[in-house]
């Protein structure tokens, strides 16, 4: 039997610097494989983990090219055969404070937190093998609460919603946000609101598709918000520590098999259950 592997995005820093290290330091039954867009940053990051006794690996990997999927997926399959845990980390986030125009924060933000992280999943879901566990590290912003029209809070919210009507939803809100109307349209405050709520509901849908695969079992893809973190995407203006923010995800990336709960579901930062719905 091949050997088992987890694969972190993102992971030079923050949050998945610090999820990589609970996944080795637990331990993991297998490799533990930091992913980062610069390969130099990865290699550090690595170079220090290892140095404090973490055997982390590396393979470079920047979420918004789909060569560089490519090329982690063959590695994947040439040296594992599949793949055990994938920790969807990889985000970017503006500044209150950036002068860019909102209609390029959205296509941008929607880009690397919503498609690409989809194009990821499209791309190693296939290769997932029985009891695999994605970890998809939504935020608070990503509850539904923040999108402000009833109607719309009803589609992101339907049952059944498929993966093309979600795609319908991410770009009406782009249209929207071109025509300078999405803020009286109720959709989210943000860009980043929009990209963690769209995240979000693709979780919910994962789960769906993936229950419907009768050639695997037990595979459980959950969103997490990891609380108000202390890193460069919150300008370091976060209450807790990385350590504190890898914690949930870590406990959902590490679920025995067969586990009952939580399964397609929205986990808080303290491990909770939360419902995605309510206000």
């Amino acid at each position: 039997m091949s050997r088992r592997v987890a694969v972190v995005t993102g992971g030079n820093k923050g949050i998945g610097y610090a999820i990589v290290e609970n996944l080795c330091g637990h331990p993991f039954d297998g490799d533990v494989i930091l992913t980062s867009r610069d390969e130099s940053r990865g290699l550090a990051a690595v170079k220090s983990l290892n140095e404090r006794g973490f055997k982390a690996l590396y393979h470079q990997l920047d979420i918004d090219d789909n060569t560089s999927v490519n090329d982690l997926k063959k590695y994947l399959l040439d040296n594992y055969n599949g793949l055990d845990v994938l920790v969807n980390n990889a985000a970017i986030a503006y500044s209150n404070a950036s002068t860019a125009p909102v209609a390029e924060q959205a296509v941008n933000t929607l880009k690397t937190n919503f498609f690409s992280t989809r194009n990821v999943c499209q791309k190693l879901f296939p290769i997932l093998r029985s009891h695999a566990r994605v970890v998809n590290v939504s935020s608070s912003a990503g509850m539904l609460k923040n999108v402000k029209d009833k109607t719309l809070r009803e589609r992101f919210s339907d049952p059944n919603l498929s993966d093309k009507q979600l795609l319908d939803l991410v770009n009406e809100y782009l249209n929207e946000v071109n025509a300078g109307k999405h803020i009286e349209k109720g959709w989210p405050n943000t860009t980043y609101q929009a990209s963690k709520v769209s995240l979000t509901a693709l979780t919910f849908i994962q789960q769906r598709e993936l229950n419907e695969d009768k050639t695997r079992e037990d595979i459980v893809v959950n969103a997490v918000h990891p609380g108000f973190v202390d890193t460069d995407m919150t300008n370091h203006k976060g209450v807790l520590t990385v350590e504190q923010g890898a914690d949930a995800p870590s406990y959902l990336a590490l679920l025995p098999p067969n586990c009952e709960e939580p399964i397609g579901a929205m986990v808080w930062l303290d491990r909770r259950i939360v419902d995605w719905t309510s206000s």
